[in-house]
């Protein structure tokens, strides 16, 4: 695969929406660097891509803490030497998480993967995509970043609406420079986070869902439309 393929950078790629943003992006003849806390999760993802295509390499690291994020940023400019597209897909929730019950230490870990971790993650890299003169941002936000639920809890609900300000603002700020940014906003997913839920839903439900390669395919219009266009916000919900 030639050095001039395009690179994209997807967070929580060991798993659920970023494992299939990671497997599309490499069908599609996209160089991923790979972002996750485990190791063993990132190579069961690099092991779905093949050995054939472009190259796909993991960068384990904490993207809730802005040194490790940092750390990280740095060794994959120093590897692929480019970034065109950040993709956050990494989330999380705590079973826990009604406000009556909701513990201080839960709310600061959902904080700080849904948001701080997405917002690390754009600081690294703009800078790449400003010498450039390019880029594109997209933000896997949820139902619950339009408006709250009960269900999704308010740690989840207060992130998630930060990640829609931060999808406005990165538009507000760099588009000037060629860099564009999309908020996907899906309704329920079938993917391992709802083991967190309290009540976890059984299997039948789950299939009704949409799965994480229809989040994947939305990922790619973000992406693939030509550079002229912003896809500012998908609405996306099973059928």
């Amino acid at each position: 695969m030639s050095e001039l393929s395009p690179v994209a950078v997807v967070t929580g790629a060991g798993t659920g929406v970023g494992r299939a943003v990671t497997v599309k992006l490499a069908s599609e003849g996209w160089r991923v660097a790979m972002i996750g806390r485990r190791p063993e999760t990132l190579a069961e993802t690099r092991t779905l891509v093949g050995s054939q295509g472009p190259e796909v390499a993991a960068f384990p690291c904490d993207i809730a803490d802005a040194d490790s994020v940092q750390s990280a940023a740095e060794k994959i400019l120093a590897h692929f030497g480019r970034v065109d597209a950040l993709v956050n897909a990494a989330g999380t929730n705590i079973p826990k998480r009604s406000l009556e019950i909701l513990a201080h230490a839960d709310y600061h870990a959902a904080i700080g993967t849904n948001l701080h971790g997405a917002f690390y993650c754009a600081q690294a890299f703009l800078p790449c995509m400003r010498r450039q003169g390019s880029g594109t941002i997209v933000n896997i936000n949820s139902e619950a970043g339009l408006r709250a639920s009960a269900k999704a809890g308010a740690a989840y609900v207060v992130s998630k609406f930060g990640l829609a300000g931060l999808t406005q603002t990165i538009n507000a700020e760099e588009r000037g420079r060629g860099i564009r940014a999309t908020s996907i906003f899906p309704g329920d997913i079938n993917t391992p986070l709802l083991d967190k839920r309290p009540q976890p839903p059984p299997p039948e439900a789950r299939t009704l869902m949409l799965q994480a390669e229809d989040l994947a395919a939305c990922v790619w219009l973000a992406i693939s439309v030509p550079p002229r266009a912003i896809v500012e916000e998908l609405v996306v919900r099973p059928r």
